[in-house]
């Protein structure tokens, strides 16, 4: 299986560094290959949040017999776990190749890191959506960007870091 991720990892990024030279002066190809998978994954991930929301929980409140949730909160929590094992894969085996880390523990430092997200994720949609009254799928977006900020810098320094060689 490892060998398949690696193999398809080396597919995707050899594809995205075929449109990276326009864009060499501006970017590293490291951030480069961030910004277009991460990308991809952001709208894969607004494509399943807004067909979870929309056809799945139909805008309706989700019962779960000992509690309520609102069809916007069930939508992030059933598409979260799919877009977090994808940004994973797509970040360990096409951004961060370089990372000697064990992949136990990227993994570990990276579900930290979506912990942070999704804190962020939550509150932020609860704040847009129900204190600020804005639509779910765009309210969804804004807080999907200020999460991408933190996640760049946070993959790099702390999930996927290399380790200094002696």
């Amino acid at each position: 299986m490892r060998k398949i991720l690696v193999l398809t990892g080396k597919f995707i990024g050899n594809v995205i560094d075929f449109f990276y030279p326009p864009f060499k002066r501006f970017f590293s190809l490291q951030f480069f290959r961030y910004g277009v998978s991460g990308a991809a994954n952001l709208v894969f991930d607004w494509l399943l949040y807004f067909v979870t929301y929309n056809f799945i929980f139909r805008k309706q409140v989700v019962e779960l017999g000992f509690t309520a949730v609102s069809p916007h909160i069930a939508a992030l929590l059933v598409v979260f776990p799919v877009t977090l094992l994808s940004g994973f894969l797509l970040q360990k085996y096409v951004t961060f190749t370089a990372s000697q880390m064990r992949g136990r523990e990227q993994l570990v430092r990276y579900m930290v890191v979506v912990g942070v997200n999704l804190f962020i994720n939550y509150f932020g949609l609860k704040l847009l959506v129900e204190v600020l009254h804005l639509y779910p799928t765009p309210s969804k977006m804004v807080v999907t960007l200020i999460c991408t900020i933190f996640s760049y810098f946070s993959q790099k320094k702390f999930t996927f870091k290399i380790k200094n060689a002696p």
